[in-house]
C-alpha cells in the first residue's frame, strides 16, 4: 500500500489532498484544477527537480513531442495566486521545475 498523506503543509500552506483545498495561513486560495495537482506534485516531490515533461505526464497525464508553455504559464498562475508562498517554487533552468527542500529556508534578501 502506497502511503498518501491526506494534508501536505509546506511553509503556510495547508494543502488538503482529499478536500482539494489550499489555505495559506487560515485563507482559503482558488486553485484550478490543474494549478491544484500541479502544487501537490511539487510540495510532494519537495527538493526534486521535475522536468516539464514529467510535470505534464503526470499532471496532464499525457506525453507531448514538442515545445509547449502550458507547464510554464500554469507555474506562473500558480506562484502568483500563492503569492509569497509561490516563491518557494524554483525554476531550474533548461529542465524544469522544483520545490525548495527545506521550507524553512528564507527567501528574504535584507
Amino acid at each position: 500500500l502506497g502511503r498518501t498523506d491526506p494534508v501536505l503543509r509546506y511553509r503556510d500552506l495547508v494543502i488538503d489532498t482529499a478536500g482539494r483545498t489550499v489555505t495559506r495561513d487560515g485563507q482559503p486560495i482558488a486553485l484550478t484544477f490543474k494549478e491544484f495537482e500541479l502544487l501537490r506534485l511539487l510540495v510532494s516531490r519537495r527538493g526534486t527537480v521535475l522536468t516539464r515533461d514529467e510535470i505534464l505526464s503526470s499532471v496532464w497525464d499525457y506525453d507531448f513531442v514538442g515545445e509547449t508553455r502550458t507547464v510554464d504559464m500554469h507555474i506562473k498562475a500558480l506562484r502568483q495566486k500563492l503569492g509569497e508562498a509561490g516563491r518557494c517554487i524554483e525554476t531550474v533552468r533548461g529542465v524544469g521545475y522544483k520545490a525548495e527542500s527545506d521550507p524553512s529556508k528564507s527567501e528574504e534578501q535584507p
